[in-house]
């Protein structure tokens, strides 16, 4: 059975499964179960609510709030009443939500759980009708409970046009601004069900929802092969506090994540069992079976047959360690504006762990003489929101897309990337610097939560760095010396261009509260470089401390 898109699937299975559960959604110790048809029906009275309040055909409605059952609900309602979702990351800055909000022309907007919504709430103007979802949120004029109570369900459109937008997703503006990437319903249909097929979903599984839906790889990875395959149910963490709590109960057999996770798991096993001592235990037979399905009851990962990483540049390093552990987690590559949709190393092939894999099905890569990345596939974005211009140069005149990402591939079709085209600099010496795989050496380290490489103008680069809560739990001393140790196994593996003069050791945590990192978690380079660069041209010593 194959949908065009996703209302097409809501009322199949609504008819054909109404009793099966698809959403949980935790509280405390339980879990409020969702059916086919409970969502169908709750989307349905949503859309009436939303059709009353009289907007034109393809206005746009956003939602802010962390992943749960109702923001599930909210953009299949959106669909239904004919309107384009504007999906906004929960933890976004008031001007970030501003510019989205006036960007994309927002006509409403649901608003769920939240951490900072006293001061998100300055970003969405008076004119912009609220729509409270069922979590304790900011004050709104709509509420989700009297909403489905007072609202027939609207029936099921007659014609849905696969090319019509569905999305507007924005980007988590790493180099600037958000770019608002215009996603229509086939785009959406065919990048779900390309990772249905590539990641073999063909009997139930169990999925955890929790990185941002806002961000397009939950949207599709998630969202979409759930909708489209009727096999995935899907889980809710209720919070971070609570986040260990539920994915054991939860036990996922997909589970997706990104590399700063990964790294907080394997700091969380280190700090039960210390690096020397499992190493040890991993060398002796039958133990080794033993701790390896412990720790993946520990995670919650004991039923786990597929595993991901992705959003951002990771250690090839850290994921051998975990496959010690016969934890196989496989690298993927997407945008936004390929809907999520790129090379993935699955099934997962041990010998190709620092690739990102290979392109599947509807999709063609190559690389350009400037080394870049250059994508073409049948689920791409239409174009960027209001911004032509910038559309049309991000397209090849052959329908590739300008990826910004520079990649090696390999004989067999493995796609290596080393880094991004934009971040490369020329320091003094007139020598070009990838900051990205120098700093990828940093992630193996338990020593560090954070790093950026900087070096634009500079004699040899730098490092500014935030230590993990073990390392600042050491004396000054200790951690000098160990990031000593750090920085000399670091610089044995560069070329001497590319050699770290100091390591700047930073007290101020990067957030996307700060605006220091995206939404996503990844850094923003150029702010980090803004802020601290007055510091640069004073350095002396390996370590500096500020």
């Amino acid at each position: 059975m194959t949908f065009e898109h996703p209302i097409a699937a809501l009322q199949y299975w609504q008819q054909n499964e109404p009793e099966r559960i698809y959403l949980r959604q935790p509280q405390g110790d339980e879990f409020i179960e969702y059916t086919w048809q409970q969502v169908a029906q709750q989307a349905r009275c949503i859309a009436s609510a939303l059709k009353a309040m009289g907007f034109d055909p393809g206005e746009r409605v956003a939602i802010l709030a962390k992943n749960s059952a109702q923001w599930f609900i909210a953009d299949l309602a959106i669909m239904l009443a004919g309107y384009v979702s504007v999906p906004i990351y929960p933890s976004a800055s008031s001007e970030t939500i501003h510019y989205i909000l006036k960007h994309s022309e927002v006509r409403a907007i649901f608003i769920g759980a939240l951490d900072n919504w006293a001061d998100q709430e300055k970003g969405i103007e008076s004119d912009v009708v609220r729509i409270a979802m069922t979590a304790d949120t900011m004050p709104a004029a709509l509420h989700w409970h009297k909403l489905v109570q007072n609202n027939a369900p609207i029936d099921y459109p007659v014609e849905l046009k696969p090319d019509n937008k569905m999305s507007i997703v924005y980007t988590s503006g790493s180099t600037g601004e958000p770019k608002g990437v215009v996603m229509s319903f086939a785009s959406y249909a065919k990048a779900a069900y390309h990772l249905i097929d590539v990641l073999q979903i063909e009997s139930p599984e169990r999925a955890v929802s929790y990185l941002p839906l806002a961000h397009i790889t939950e949207r599709v990875y998630v969202q979409g092969s759930s909708l489209f395959s009727g096999l995935v149910t899907v889980s809710f963490v209720e919070s971070l506090a609570r986040f260990n709590d539920n994915l054991r109960a939860i036990k996922p057999t997909l589970f997706l994540s990104v590399p700063r996770l990964w790294l907080k798991f394997q700091q969380g096993i280190w700090q039960n069992l210390p690096a020397k001592k499992l190493n040890l235990l991993l060398k002796l037979p039958f133990i080794n079976t033993m701790v390896k399905r412990k720790i993946k009851q520990a995670l919650g990962l004991e039923h786990a047959r597929l595993l991901g990483c992705g959003s951002a540049a990771v250690s090839p390093e850290l994921l051998r360690w975990y496959a010690k552990l016969d934890i196989n987690i496989c690298q993927a590559w997407g945008m936004s504006e390929t809907l999520a949709y790129g090379p993935l190393n699955v099934p997962f092939n041990p010998d190709k762990i620092d690739s990102v894999g290979r392109v599947g099905p509807g999709a063609e890569i190559k690389v350009s003489e400037q080394g870049e990345l250059l994508f073409k596939s049948d689920a791409l974005m239409d174009k960027y929101f209001l911004q032509p211009e910038l559309t049309r140069q991000f397209f090849t005149k052959d329908g590739y897309i300008h990826t910004g990402d520079k990649a090696e591939i390999d004989a067999e079709g493995y796609v290596r990337i080393t880094g991004r085209i934009k971040d490369i600099f020329k320091t003094a010496k007139g020598k070009y610097v990838m900051p990205v795989p120098i700093e990828a050496k940093f992630e193996d380290s338990p020593l560090i939560e954070q790093v950026c490489v900087a070096g634009e103008g500079l004699a040899q680069p730098i490092a500014l760095l935030i230590l993990s809560d073990g390392a600042k739990s050491l004396t000054k001393t200790d951690a000098e010396a160990k990031l000593h140790e750090l920085l000399v196994h670091i610089n044995e593996r560069l070329e001497s261009h590319e050699r770290l003069a100091h390591l700047l050791v930073l007290s101020d945590a990067w957030t996307p509260e700060n605006g220091l990192l995206t939404p996503t978690l990844k850094i923003r380079r150029h702010k980090l470089e803004a802020k601290y660069q007055a510091l640069f041209g004073d350095l002396a010593g390996e370590i500096i401390w500020h």
